[in-house]
């Protein structure tokens, strides 16, 4: 017997109580008698329900995560995102992304922070029917998918573009690269172009700034600003919605402490500590201010 308690690693004296109901109750005895039976530490069938009706009522659009999030913070009900996940798929409420589409697998990230940074805009309507549609600016670290830059802007030009580099500069230094798709402010789609050595406005200032600019084939090459864009049409629409927030102005104000909760949410360590930011030179850019970004009408200063 010690023997065979060994091979079940359990004690002699529970192998013997094995031994015992194999005895009088053949194999099923054995088996754990509340098989089939509901958890001791199950939640209520009223704490379900009233959850339930939390999510359809003010959550109807929310994903289990955040409305988990949303039910403990507005609602002290703390439900763990898996079990309300499996209530709203019971409900019909809810469809897991597994069932919806195929997830292309991404490639691989680069190694160090600031080593190359995915920008592209996102026109939706962000305060949906409160407010006109607008674009979000978007800029995302790829070796961590950390939210490195937000802006609220009418529509995506180049001026908007560059004020978000500026206030992006400001912030943590000047990047290795951009990476963008392939939108005119970022590639002259004219190859037959006599005037602007190849290059756009934004990119002549990149150049002045020792920034590199790659320009993506297709959407699902910059696929980590592409899912960014995905999740902040989810989670940042609902935000502006339940913060009653309705004009660009309001949601700028807003973005610094929805950014800094999103980037401990979902943030990924680097695979090397070394940051690739590099310091701007105060006396270079005060050099080159404006010297790309000119216009048929004026000459944009943005620093």
């Amino acid at each position: 017997m010690p023997a065979a308690a060994g091979l079940m690693n359990v004690t002699p004296r529970q192998a013997y109580r094995l031994l015992s109901k194999y005895r009088d109750g053949g194999a099923s005895s054995i088996a754990n008698q509340r098989r089939g039976c509901p958890s001791n530490n199950r939640l209520s069938d009223a704490v379900r329900d009233h959850a339930i009706d939390l999510v359809r009522d003010v959550y109807p659009d929310f994903g289990p995560t955040l409305a988990s999030e949303k039910l403990a913070e507005r609602h002290d009900l703390k439900i763990s995102r898996e079990t309300l996940r499996t209530w709203m798929r019971q409900a019909g409420i809810w469809v897991a992304w597994a069932e919806r589409k195929r997830i292309q697998q991404p490639r691989y990230r680069r190694e160090h922070v600031g080593e190359l940074i995915q920008i592209d805009g996102s026109e939706h309507r962000w305060f949906e029917d409160r407010a006109a549609p607008c674009t979000l600016l978007v800029f995302v670290d790829d070796a961590t998918s950390r939210l490195m830059e937000l802006r609220f802007v009418a529509s995506e030009s180049t001026f908007s573009y560059f004020e978000a580099l500026k206030t992006y500069l400001g912030r943590h230094g000047k990047s290795v690269a951009f990476y963008s798709d392939k939108h005119s402010i970022f590639r002259v789609s004219n190859e037959n172009a006599v005037s602007g050595n190849g290059m756009t406005q934004f990119g002549r200032a990149l150049s002045e700034l020792n920034i590199d600019i790659l320009c993506a084939i297709t959407s699902q090459a910059k696929g980590r600003v592409e899912r960014a864009h995905h999740t902040l049409q989810d989670r940042l629409v609902k935000e502006l919605r339940l913060a009653g927030i309705s004009t660009i102005e309001a949601a700028n104000a807003f973005l610094p402490g929805f950014i800094a909760h999103y980037n401990d949410r979902f943030a990924k360590p680097p695979a090397r500590e070394q940051d690739f930011h590099r310091v701007i030179d105060p006396v270079r850019i005060s050099m080159m201010s404006c010297a790309g970004v000119r216009s048929a009408k004026s000459r944009i200063s943005w620093w």
